[in-house]
């Protein structure tokens, strides 16, 4: 409990090491700020010091019953070599990705034209993509991509909505019939455009006043960031945040459920 404190999510290799150092509270207790401090420079940790990882360990743990602390010790010790198998494909896997879209950019860029960037580079340049988001949209829509397609990326994206009328009746509803890898890919490139991306936060922030939920109001922004794609797709011309209009709030007011 107390090593969660340092670290919420488990995922990082010096936690796993600190837990093979100190696996039972006991041990933890008698855990040196000069070992600590060797750890932490060996795996350039810097956010924490020797001092503030001490004293989350020194905190007194949770009073459990007979046993259960050595079957905890004993259940972490046979998870971390897994943990450490799977980060080091999962790191594979990353480098991987990284060089093929490298590839990718370079082959294009070979037939360009002086002054013009090739499709890899232009995605890249959008705000909220990384690499994986990238590898995404290019695997599960490359011809959509190709044509310059707006209208087939939003709908195999699920961003575009169904609308559904009997008389004067009209319901506007969310569109579940889509590729479901493309949707996630293009969800988290709009969380990350309204964290990092001033016009993409402003947008997200006044679809969320005019009573949008979440999720809608991400999918607006994904829908804008899809727009902008598709014309620096036609142009040949890489994201330029100086350029960008401000975003329109009332552009997308049935057209994204």
């Amino acid at each position: 409990m107390q090593a969660l404190e340092l670290c919420p999510g488990a995922d990082e290799p010096w936690l796993w090491t600190l837990l093979e150092l100190a696996p039972s509270p006991s041990v933890a207790q008698r855990l040196r700020p000069q070992r600590v401090e060797r750890l932490l420079r060996a795996h350039r940790i810097r956010r924490l010091n020797a001092n503030e990882v001490v004293s989350a360990l020194r905190v007194p743990a949770l009073q459990v019953a007979p046993g259960v602390v050595e079957a905890a010790t004993e259940h972490i010790a046979l998870l971390l070599p897994r943990l450490r198998l799977v980060h080091s494909q999962r790191q594979g896997c990353v480098a991987r990705i990284e060089a093929l879209l490298d590839e990718l950019q370079a082959a294009d860029e070979e037939d360009d034209k002086p002054g013009e960037h090739s499709d890899v580079a232009i995605l890249r340049s959008l705000p909220g993509v990384g690499r994986i988001v990238a590898a995404s949209i290019i695997a599960e829509a490359c011809a959509a991509l190709s044509e310059r397609n707006y209208d087939a990326l939003r709908a195999h994206a699920g961003l575009a909505p169904i609308t559904k009328q009997s008389g004067k009746h009209r319901t506007v509803l969310m569109r579940y019939a889509c590729n479901g890898r493309l949707r996630h890919a293009l969800y988290h490139c709009a969380r990350v455009a309204v964290m990092r991306d001033l016009p993409s936060k402003t947008y997200y922030t006044a679809q969320r006043q005019r009573g949008h939920t979440h999720g809608r109001a991400l999918r607006a922004v994904a829908d804008r960031l899809l727009r902008i794609l598709v014309a620096m797709l036609t142009t040949r011309t890489l994201f330029d945040c100086s350029k960008a209009r401000p975003a329109q709030v009332s552009d997308l007011s049935e057209k994204v459920a």
